[in-house]
């Protein structure tokens, strides 16, 4: 098995540093974050960095990077206080991974990919069209990390939209079945398929499959 030191890493270059280290935590969510400006402009970005925070209030998180530079998702959410959460799928790989490019402020990535914005009644924020899995969430907090700049914003979930095929009687989404992709390192993606699913685990008893 290779090894490779801290100041191995520190002495890479740039591009494959970047890929080792996005790529050796394992697999990742992948996500589009739509927003609406004050001014009905809208915004949409993929994000690998949504992680689940707690179900009782429900809670996510996600890491936005540092705001030297404009960021179109940090301005709108915090002069608004509300944005989406949209599932990527198979069929919106390369759109998504698009609107990661590096548009001027104000330029709406609907307007520079096939993805669609989709309103729903009663709410001003987009959500991405297609998309089996859809969050309307609030901003509630956010947290500087300071050894690298970058921001944990932290938000509740106010409505939850789903594809109801992909939902089990005890209320889990299985997401193979809405062609919910994943991602490995920067660039990846990646399409998970269930292996299995276990019961909770109890100490001196044997694990236990849902499916089996």
């Amino acid at each position: 098995m290779k090894n490779i030191s801290k100041e191995d890493i520190t002495k890479m270059d740039k591009v494959p540093r970047l890929n080792l280290i996005n790529s050796c935590t394992g697999y990742k969510s992948t996500n589009l974050i739509a927003t609406q400006s004050v001014n009905g402009g809208s915004n949409v970005a993929i994000f690998s960095s949504v992680t689940h925070l707690g179900s009782h209030p429900a809670l996510i998180g996600f890491i936005m990077r540092p705001t030297t530079v404009p960021r179109d998702t940090y301005k709108n959410i915090k002069e608004t206080g509300y944005f989406t959460i949209n599932h990527v799928t198979v069929d919106m790989i390369e759109d998504a991974h698009h609107s990661s490019a590096n548009y001027d402020l104000g330029i709406s990535e609907f307007e520079k990919t096939n993805l669609e914005a989709e309103y729903k009644e009663g709410i001003a924020t987009p959500f991405v069209k297609g998309s089996p899995v859809q969050l309307y969430c609030k901003y509630l907090n956010e947290y500087h990390i300071k050894e690298n700049d970058t921001i944990h914003i932290i938000a509740s979930i106010e409505e939850l939209f789903f594809d109801e095929e992909l939902q089990h009687e005890d209320g889990w989404l299985q997401l193979d079945k809405g062609n919910v992709v994943t991602v490995n390192g920067l660039d990846g993606y990646c399409l998970p398929k269930l292996v299995d699913r276990l019961k909770y685990a109890r100490k001196n008893q044997p694990t236990e499959s849902f499916l089996k």
